[in-house]
């Protein structure tokens, strides 16, 4: 049986990783093949065959392979084999408006992207409201399963644990640090016109010259504008952009996640830790920008907040933010985490008789 694994175009990472790492682990009989790109390949493990992800070995992988599973769109002109099954485990939990739904999209692109989506199989969902929206923003009438994300298994014990202390030593992190994940999503503008800079909406030297003496900040680009962020080293200060390559590694490292309108914040709130919310152009994003399926504010897990001053401060007195907080958390994980239980990668298995 060959298998071939796509994630965001091109990285080891994700649900494909998860669910790769856990076949591999049980069976020696299945052919996997991943699809990568250059400036990804040093992060793929020994043991992982690769191939160019935008290149013809990618296309022939594809159009041999009996059983694709990507997390995004697989943007190629393949034709898949008859009795092919493809499985689209998708990135995410719907907060902005996604494919169809979007208030802006570059001309044809969506059209483009509707090529992939007629070749799904089973379109993978972590609870409730994704699947109502997914369906919705894809017009998917076809197999679906409400699954949890294998990518988050790695969140819950006794995984997580194990995980985080390989993390935070292989990026060199002392125990007694305190990790500020810094994750948010991307702008439509900036990431469709790679002419355009895409600014770090934290103001990194305020926040080092306020907590750098014992904390310590990760910044991960969101992966349509890796490689065009400035950031400047500092013995406090990493950009984890590229790697680790897997932004779940970086959840059981991290102490505190400060996103914005990333999916993100659904994905650490299976960690329970405080999740702070940077969204100086609120405004601008849900109503011109991309827009929301839901209103988040009225049961956000953490403050909104408009500036690094607002952050710091938020920092300084996390157990006063979590305090306040420890409701709308609860209610918010019970919504929307319910069935990241740490068996995904297992329920999705089975379903697929794997």
């Amino acid at each position: 049986m060959k298998i071939v694994w796509s994630s965001f175009d091109g990285r080891y990472s994700d649900s494909p990783r998860a669910l790769y790492e856990a076949l591999r682990s049980r069976r020696d009989d299945l052919e996997h093949t991943w699809l990568a790109k250059a400036e990804h390949r040093s992060t793929f493990p020994d043991h992982a065959t690769t191939v160019d992800a935008a290149g013809a070995e990618a296309v022939a992988a594809l159009e041999a392979a009996d059983l694709v599973v990507a997390n995004t769109h697989v943007r190629l002109p393949w034709t898949k084999r008859a009795g092919a099954t493809y499985v689209q485990t998708w990135h995410g939990t719907p907060l902005k408006t996604v494919h169809r739904d979007v208030l802006w999209a570059p001309d044809g692109l969506l059209d483009e992207l509707d090529e992939d989506v007629a070749k799904w199989d089973l379109l993978l969902s972590p609870n409730p409201h994704s699947t109502r929206y997914l369906s919705q923003a894809f017009r998917w009438t076809g197999a679906l399963l409400e699954s949890g994300y294998p990518r988050n298994d790695v969140l819950s014990p006794p995984a997580h644990d194990e995980r985080r202390a390989e993390v935070r030593a292989r990026l060199g992190i002392e125990d007694d640090r305190t990790v500020v994940l810094y994750a948010p999503t991307w702008r439509d503008e900036e990431g469709y016109d790679p002419s355009r800079p895409v600014p770090v909406r934290l103001d990194v030297e305020a926040f080092g010259a306020a907590l750098g003496e014992d904390h310590t900040l990760l910044v991960r680009a969101h992966n349509m504008v890796t490689g065009r962020w400035e950031v400047t080293g500092a013995d406090w200060l990493q950009d984890v952009s590229i790697e680790p390559s897997d932004v779940a590694d970086l959840y059981t490292a991290a102490d505190v996640l400060i996103t914005d309108y990333s999916s993100v914040m659904f994905d650490f709130a299976v960690t329970g830790r405080p999740i702070l919310f940077l969204v100086a152009d609120l405004e601008q994003y849900a109503s011109v920008t991309r827009g929301f399926y839901l209103d988040l504010w009225p049961q956000a897990p953490g403050p909104q907040l408009r500036d690094t001053d607002e952050v710091v401060a938020a920092l300084r007195d996390l157990p006063a933010v979590e305090k306040e907080f420890s409701e709308r958390y609860a209610a918010f994980a019970a919504t929307y985490t319910s069935l990241e239980d740490g068996h995904a990668t297992e329920r999705v298995l089975d379903h697929l008789g794997l």
